[in-house]
């Protein structure tokens, strides 16, 4: 071999240590990153099982004190303990359900678990009202409350076993991080006689409190009171977009799909007018079951005003009784840039049902109707069984501070912070400088609520 042969030699030696030099060095690297992966991994893991250990405890503890108050609430023989008593039962039953929506189950599983532990909560509460009034529970109150405690018991001796299988390391949260809630559940149930997969069972024949009050049925299954008819096709809820506008306003209509994520599934539309801006076009929402419009809504410049408000309300009636909606009156209203937004409430035999609402943006220019709301009414909306108020309108007034002017009085059915209905007597006045409003039960006589009207330049607005 030549001097140069052994020259080239060499030099290609040297690259091949350089690039075996840089090889190893590159596995050295990754081992070590993988490495500390691999150790925030644990860490990560560990920190999220310390979280879930913590949620679970916490849970298990709040069940507890759960089950003593509903006992302590079954002897309680004054209203004023009876009060204290169920009002801690609210407390720590809110507290449980907060502890379990962090433990990583998915929502089915544990789903008879939350809407018990909601239905105590607001249960207690409830009846935590009418002792503050002085009214003593009934027997039915008792007796619900009996079997409330009943079920808790059960679901505090799962629990329990739970605790002393986590203490002891038979159930783990690793499977769960690692391959999801279903094949925890699955696992757990497997390994344990009393598991997470078992406690809805024991609610399974629990069908919760049948009474006229903050636990009815269709508040926990999210009823659609007004969402009535049959499903539409994308075509047919084209069709009533189409028409809610005019068709000869139109000039294209663009599908956005069926979105079903939301409150109520529904079809969306973008329509762009003939006189419209075609990147300012008109939206609509369409509901799949019933073909009902839940949202229109319309963005242009408005002109100089020239309609006045009682235009703008009668202008707003006409609209909602050409489509379908009867029987609807002004309540308050709020003014912008030349639009006015105005609530209408339903109206039965001259009861004002506040619960019943939609909401109509209307141009003070033309007096155009550019957006329709009509959650409230879909979520509420249906005939009621309104009964002859149980006390006289006077009876009602003797319940109103002196001091109060009435300048208004009627019957409305409002809604309730549990989502439920009242039945009352309204009674719009003012007391120096401020107007009120103010909602005596007329069944009982009880002041429910007190709201100040706001009269702004722009509205008349409610706190």
């Amino acid at each position: 071999m030549s001097f140069k042969d052994k020259v080239i030699d060499w030099k290609n030696r040297l690259k091949d240590r350089h690039m075996f030099s840089i090889i190893i060095g590159l596995i050295i690297v990754c081992l070590i990153l993988g490495g500390i992966i691999y150790k925030k991994q644990r860490e990560y893991r560990q920190v999220m099982e310390n979280q879930y250990n913590l949620a679970f405890f916490e849970l298990v503890d709040y069940v507890q004190n759960v089950e003593n108050y509903l006992a302590k609430s079954l002897i309680s023989t004054t209203p004023e303990h009876g009060a204290e008593t169920l009002t801690r039962v609210w407390k720590e039953a809110n507290l449980a359900q907060i502890y379990l929506s962090q433990i990583p189950i998915n929502n089915e599983g544990l789903s008879n678990t939350a809407r018990f532990l909601n239905q105590v909560s607001d249960y207690s509460y409830s009846l935590s009202r009418k002792n503050i009034y002085n009214e003593a529970l009934t027997q039915e109150d008792l007796d619900n409350l009996q079997d409330l405690h009943t079920y808790c018991v059960d679901l505090q001796n799962t629990l329990n076993q739970l605790s002393a299988e986590m203490t002891d390391g038979t159930i783990s949260w690793k499977e769960l991080t690692k391959k999801g809630s279903n094949m925890f559940a699955q696992q757990v149930s497997n390994n344990s006689k009393d598991s997470f997969s078992n406690i809805d069972t024991n609610f399974g024949e629990y069908a919760g409190l049948i009474y006229d009050g903050a636990y009815s049925e269709h508040i926990d299954k999210a009823e659609k009171k007004g969402l009535t008819g049959d499903d539409v096709s994308e075509d047919q809820a084209r069709e009533i977009a189409i028409n809610l506008l005019g068709n000869d306003k139109i000039k294209e209509v663009n599908s956005n799909g069926l979105s079903e994520n939301g409150n109520i599934a529904s079809f969306s539309f973008s329509i762009i007018l003939n006189d419209g801006d075609k990147n300012n076009p008109v939206s609509v929402s369409i509901s799949k079951k019933g073909g009902h419009v839940i949202f229109m809504n319309y963005n242009r410049d408005v002109g100089a005003e020239v309609i006045s408000q009682d235009d703008a309300n009668r202008i707003g009636k006409e609209f909602l009784e050409a489509k379908g909606y009867p029987s609807m009156k002004e309540t308050y209203f709020l003014k912008q840039d030349g639009i006015v937004t105005i609530n209408y409430a339903y109206t039965q035999n001259d009861v004002t049902i506040y619960t019943d609402l939609i909401k109509l943006k209307i141009a003070l220019d033309n007096g155009e109707v550019l957006g329709m709301e009509t959650t409230g009414y879909l979520n509420s909306h249906t005939e009621r069984n309104i009964s002859t108020p149980k006390i006289s309108l006077d009876e009602a007034k003797s319940h109103l501070n002196k001091k109060l002017e009435i300048i208004s009085e009627g019957l409305a059915i409002i809604p309730t912070e549990w989502k439920t209905e009242i039945f009352c007597y309204e009674f719009k006045g003012k007391v120096d400088d401020t107007d009120f409003l103010v909602y005596i039960n007329a069944e009982n006589g009880k002041e429910e609520n007190i709201l100040v009207i706001i009269n702004t330049p722009n509205g008349t607005l409610t706190m």
